[in-house]
């Protein structure tokens, strides 16, 4: 062996990495960890691998929205180490399986801040935390206690470094889940001195989840104590300085298989080659896109992003099944997150898919917002069916075209979630369902979805029925105010009505107001151009947004509506495609001003450095999608739509080969596209084609100092 005195493991992980630590070989190292933390970013902070279906990390004590992660930047409370974390929601569930170390004797309680006894809790010592892509460590006050972390896909890895004592122990909480969640149903049972085995059942979010776990420690317990129900303790005596070592793997199956994928992804003990395998892992997913700045906030904005948008969705299978995934919020992710998937994980798309039809297969339709083997019907819309529509239209293979088409066709055609009013009168009526006009224009989206699907497949009847069903959203569009707003059974107009008005779910909207939802229609730009009279007074009253008073009045007014310039929301996905507007109606330097903008305002190197929450990666994948110079802004389709690149040069790994994306003469002061070219031949046209992506070749962006229309 050239490495002589290592785990196999180990050898591998450095023979992967070419022993290197720092440079473009380790963009992990780019990675901030900590950005979203704070404010509403919602973001986890801790240990995993790319699509994890582990994520360990620390669990706060707080309980309320901004903490739906377990961790929150303002706060240093650790109740435990828990194997299953959120990231970027906007509803706390999961903490399964907490692990904490500790010495003495404690109460076994989740505890409160201001009673330093009142349960498990320690404060940590932030100032010596380390988060890094794939690992995480931070000592506890309370027992003097270092805890380190990393994982496998389907294994979490805990490392901890006990002072001396009679007393020490790690204790799991099988109890105290994530703000929503409640435990149901948990067992922990013996299985040598070394291993114990259980489940946590629970109901929040996911109504009805099941996790399955084999724990394995690196030594011997001398006794394993059942103190209290859903609490086990193996206790150890320990000297200064010992380490203990703990190995816990999950399964949605059970736990024989957990078991199972313990034994297959990590079968010894060395925690730095696993940490170093994790990191390889994370380099090898951040490596397929790099970026050339002199900027190094830039670039860690960029690779943070990069990273945030793949912790979710999560493996949701062991070991002796088929890949499958869940955490898929695909109300904020069907936007740019799954776009991003089809040119970066062309593999993980199909999975992705087939999931859905799963999905599909057991519920009898595609999902909403699905969680552990769990539909929380979260949110309006159809999303699933963009989602599925988006791998038909662009040629995905690996899954059942014609599953596919019975998927999306039957999702659109159910009866529930108000589309049985939207059968029964061409839209939603707003005294008859709570947040109608969101419902419908997001209905709308997704039959225009299953339009664009159907052409791909050859069912022109079909298409022509669902692309005319996609205008329903026509009917709230109200030509004496020029906004989008709520109708009556009857047809009147919802009275009183105020733009401005954001009320949180209590109203007919959803996260947003009428200012917001008068351009949720990215399907169908020409429809709204035809409802303002001509491109000039759409471009007209497409300004009147950006530079709108930024109130909001209500008596309870959404805290998702975040990042706004005038009206414009960038903190809620809803507004995410409108300034993508503007190139299509031949104002790309006006989209250009704009996008810059945004990268200006709404994304930084520092712990609030996000406009909102992160969803599960969309507010990044805009980013990530964005900074290279085009988005897909019409759902289910194969534009890419050019903005202002953010980079002198880009190279992105497609299936095809590289993309390499050049911004000629980029500077603060060329700002504005003056002209592009693929593979040396003018592009006249304002986007770039999916096929044209993964092809691979030469994008040149020709920039200059003056706003230009090339096409």
């Amino acid at each position: 062996m050239k490495y002589p005195g290592l785990s196999i493991l180990a050898a591998l992980a450095i023979l992967a990495s070419g022993c290197s630590s720092s440079g473009d070989s380790d963009l992990a190292s780019y990675v901030n960890v900590r950005i979203g933390s704070g404010g509403h970013g919602h973001v986890f902070v801790g240990a995993s691998v790319p699509f994890g279906a582990v994520q360990l990390g620390p669990t706060s004590i707080p309980q309320t929205w901004d903490w739906c992660s377990g961790y929150h930047a303002s706060d240093s409370t650790v109740i435990g180490f828990s194997h299953t974390h959120l990231s970027g929601t906007g509803i706390g569930d999961l903490f399964d399986v907490t692990i904490m170390p500790v010495t003495g004797k404690v109460n076994y309680a989740r505890g409160v801040e201001n009673d330093p006894v009142s349960g498990l809790w320690s404060y940590a010592d932030r100032s010596r935390e380390v988060a890094e892509p794939g690992y995480y460590s931070v000592p506890l006050l309370r027992y003097g206690i270092t805890a380190e972390m990393t994982a496998t896909n389907r294994v979490g890895l805990s490392r901890f470094t006990f002072p001396a004592s009679d007393e020490a122990a790690v204790v799991f909480d099988l109890q105290n889940g994530g703000c929503w969640d409640r435990a149901t149903g948990t067992s922990i049972e013996v299985v040598d001195d070394r291993t114990v085995k259980g489940y946590r059942f629970s109901s929040g979010w996911a109504r009805d989840q099941k996790v399955f776990f084999w724990a394995t420690f690196s030594e011997p317990f001398t006794s394993f104590e059942t103190p209290k129900e859903n609490y086990g303790r193996a206790c150890f005596k320990t000297s200064q300085g010992s380490q203990i070592m703990v190995k816990v793997a999950l399964s949605p199956v059970s736990e024989e298989n957990a078991k199972l994928n313990m034994e297959t992804e990590l079968p010894l003990w060395d925690f730095e080659a696993v940490r170093k395998s994790a990191r390889r892992e994370w380099n090898e997913e951040l490596s397929k896109v790099r970026v050339a700045t002199d900027d190094p906030q830039s670039r860690t904005i960029f690779y943070t992003a990069l990273y945030h948008t793949m912790i979710v969705p999560s493996t949701f299978c062991d070991v002796n099944d088929e890949p499958r995934y869940t955490t898929f919020s695909l109300w904020d992710t069907y936007r740019a997150e799954m776009p991003l998937m089809t040119i970066l994980q062309p593999e993980r798309e199909k999975d992705m898919v087939n999931t859905m039809l799963d999905i599909y297969k057991k519920q009898g339709r595609l999902p909403v917002w699905h969680l552990m083997g769990n539909e929380t019907d979260c949110m309006v819309g159809n999303p699933g069916i963009i989602a599925v529509a988006d791998a038909v239209v662009k040629g995905f293979g690996g899954f059942d075209k014609g599953l596919a088409w019975e998927a999306l066709k039957n999702t659109a055609m159910c009866d529930d979630r108000g589309l049985d009013l939207r059968k029964e009168y061409g839209y939603i009526p707003s005294d008859l369902y709570n947040q109608s006009v969101a419902s419908d224009m997001e209905y709308a989206i997704a039959d225009a979805a299953v339009a664009n699907a159907a052409s791909c497949l050859g069912k022109d009847d079909e298409a022509g029925f669902f692309r005319e069903r996609s205008y329903s959203y026509r009917n709230y569009m109200d030509r004496e105010t020029l906004f989008a707003r709520g109708r009556m059974s009857d047809g009147s107009w919802r009275t009183p009505f105020n733009p401005f008005r954001a009320d949180h779910t209590v109203n007919d909207y959803c996260e947003g107001n009428a200012w917001q939802y008068t351009w949720l229609a990215p399907h169908d730009y020409e429809g709204l151009v035809g409802f303002y009279g001509s491109k000039e007074k759409f471009l007209e009253r497409l300004d009147s947004l950006f530079v709108a008073d930024s109130k909001l009045e209500g008596e309870n007014v959404s805290s998702d509506i975040t990042g706004l310039i005038g009206q414009y929301v960038h903190g809620n996905e809803p507004s995410h495609h409108i300034i993508y507007f503007y190139t299509m109606a031949g104002e790309p330097a006006k989209a250009a001003d704009l996008v810059r903008r945004v990268y200006d305002e709404f994304y930084h190197d520092n712990d609030d450095g996000l406009a909102g929450n992160e969803d599960a990666g969309q507010m990044s994948a805009w980013y990530v999608l964005s900074s290279l110079g085009f988005y897909e802004a019409e759902p289910a389709s194969t534009r890419f739509w050019f903005g202002a690149p953010a980079f002198e040069k880009a190279d992105v790994k497609v299936s095809g080969g590289v993309l390499h994306i050049e911004a000629e003469g980029l500077s603060a002061g060329n700002r504005y596209i003056q002209g592009v070219t693929l593979n040396g031949k003018p592009l006249e046209r304002g986007y770039i084609e999916y096929d044209e992506i993964i092809s691979g070749g030469d994008l040149v962006f020709r920039m200059g100092p003056v706003p230009a229309v090339w096409y």
